[in-house]
C-alpha cells in the first residue's frame, strides 16, 4: 500500500504571504442570511444595456465562438484607439499598444509580472484595492505602502510619496478614481507625481477602471501628461462603466515593449479574452454612451444621498468624487473596522466592508458601495443609525 502524504507541503512558500480577501470573507458570512441589505458589492446594480447584450447574443447566433488574436479583436482595439483619442487626445497604436484581457484583474496581474523582478520594490498607495499587494508578492516584488488620509480627501501628494522611493523602487501602482475611497486626482496633483516618476526613472501601473465614474472635474489619464505615456501602462475595462462585470473584459494600453511582454504572458495563461464579450464591448464603445451617462447620473444622485445620510447619523464622510464607494469614518465609535462591520451584519443585517481590508490606512473606516437602489440605501442608513445609537447607550 502506498503511503499517504500531506498535500500542503506542495504549496509554494509564497502562498503563505497571501492573505485571504477581506471582501470575500464578508460575502461568505452573508451566505444563507435573509433580509440582508448589501452595500458591500463593488458591482453595478444595473443590467448590461440591452443593445450590448443583443450584440453578444447575435454573435453567438452567427457562430462567433472561436479564438481571437492574442491581442484581441482588431475592431475592438481600433474602437479603443478612436475613443481615447476623442476623449483625451491620446494616440495608441491598435496593433501594438493595446491588449484585450480577461477583466482588469488579469491586466493587473500580467502588468505586474511584466515589470517586476524579484526583489524590486513597488509602491502601493493605500487604502487600495485588495489585489495590488498580492500581485506584487506573487511576482517576487516587495510592496512598499504609502498611506493617504482623509484630511487630503485621500488624494496622493508628492510629499508623501517621495520618502518611499529608494534605489530599489521599480514601479508605482495608482488607482484613481480610487477603490475604496472614491478619491480622484487633479491634473496639478498628477503633474507633481509625474515629476517624481521621471526624476527617479520609475514606471507606473495606473488602474483607471473607474475613469467614467468621475463626478467632479474631468478624469485625467496619467499617460496624457508630458513624458508619461512611455512610463505608464493604463488598465481599464467595461465592468463598471457599462455594467458588464460578468463578461470579464479589460484592456491595457502602453508602449509596444510593455504590451508585447504582457501579451506573451497572456497568450500562455489565457490565450485570449472571450470573443462574445469583445463583440459586446465594441457595441458599448460605439453606442453605449447614453446609457453609461444615465448610470453615472444615478450614481451621482445616490452619492449625495448616502454621504448626507452618513454625516447625519454621525459617521463623518467626505464626498467621494469618483467610483461608487463612500468611505465613512467609524473610528469614534470605539470599534475597529472589522468589529463594526461584523456587528452591523450580525445585529442589523447590513453588509459593509471594513476599511482595513484595503490596508492599514483603511482602519477606522467602512467601505459602502452605493451601487444599490436608493430604497436599499435608505433602509441601510436607517439600520446603521439604530446601530450607532445603540453603541452610545
Amino acid at each position: 500500500m502506498r503511503p499517504s502524504c500531506d498535500p500542503s507541503k506542495f504549496v509554494a512558500d509564497v502562498m503563505k504571504e497571501i492573505p485571504p480577501s477581506g471582501i470575500r470573507r464578508f460575502f461568505d458570512l452573508v451566505s444563507g442570511l435573509e433580509d440582508v441589505i448589501s452595500l458591500g458589492v463593488g458591482e453595478p446594480d444595473f443590467i448590461t444595456p440591452w443593445h450590448i447584450r443583443e450584440m453578444c447574443i447575435h454573435s453567438l447566433e452567427k457562430g462567433q465562438t472561436s479564438y481571437t488574436s492574442n491581442y484581441g479583436l482588431p475592431e475592438l482595439r481600433d474602437e479603443l484607439t478612436r475613443t481615447y483619442y476623442r476623449r483625451y487626445g491620446l494616440d495608441y497604436n491598435p496593433s501594438s499598444e493595446i491588449l484585450i484581457t480577461t477583466g482588469v484583474s488579469e491586466a493587473l496581474d500580467i502588468a505586474v509580472r511584466t515589470v517586476v523582478n524579484p526583489g524590486d520594490e513597488v509602491i502601493i498607495v493605500q487604502p487600495s484595492y485588495v489585489a495590488y499587494m498580492p500581485s506584487v508578492i506573487l511576482a517576487g516584488g516587495k510592496p512598499v505602502i504609502v498611506s493617504t488620509h482623509r484630511d487630503d480627501e485621500f488624494s496622493l501628494t508628492a510629499e508623501s510619496l517621495k520618502p518611499a522611493i529608494t534605489d530599489k523602487t521599480k514601479a508605482i501602482i495608482l488607482n484613481f478614481p480610487n477603490n475604496p475611497t472614491g478619491a480622484i486626482m487633479s491634473k496639478e496633483e498628477l503633474e507633481d507625481i509625474a515629476d517624481l516618476v521621471v526624476e527617479n526613472d520609475l514606471f507606473v501601473i495606473s488602474d483607471e477602471v473607474y475613469e467614467c465614474l468621475t463626478y467632479e472635474g474631468k478624469h485625467v489619464p496619467l499617460s496624457s501628461l508630458e513624458g508619461m505615456k512611455e512610463r505608464t501602462v493604463m488598465l481599464n475595462g467595461f465592468s463598471k462603466a457599462y455594467a458588464m462585470t460578468g463578461l470579464r473584459l479589460g484592456f491595457a494600453m502602453g508602449s509596444p515593449e510593455i504590451i508585447h511582454s504582457m501579451m506573451m504572458i497572456h497568450q500562455y495563461c489565457m490565450m485570449c479574452a472571450p470573443v462574445t464579450a469583445q463583440v459586446g464591448a465594441i457595441e458599448a464603445l460605439r453606442h453605449g454612451k447614453d446609457e453609461m451617462e444615465r448610470m453615472v447620473r444615478e450614481y451621482d444622485r445616490r452619492r449625495h444621498f448616502i454621504v448626507r445620510g452618513f454625516n447625519r447619523i454621525g459617521l463623518e464622510c467626505c464626498n467621494p468624487k469618483g467610483a461608487f464607494y463612500a468611505f465613512p469614518y467609524i473610528g469614534n465609535t470605539g470599534l475597529s473596522s472589522s468589529e463594526f462591520a461584523e456587528r452591523l451584519l450580525d445585529e442589523k443585517k447590513v453588509v459593509a466592508i471594513p476599511g482595513d481590508a484595503f490596508g492599514e490606512a483603511g482602519e477606522g473606516f467602512l467601505r459602502c458601495a452605493y451601487a444599490a437602489s436608493t430604497n436599499d440605501i435608505r433602509k441601510a442608513l436607517d439600520r446603521m443609525e439604530d446601530f450607532v445609537d445603540g453603541l452610545k447607550q
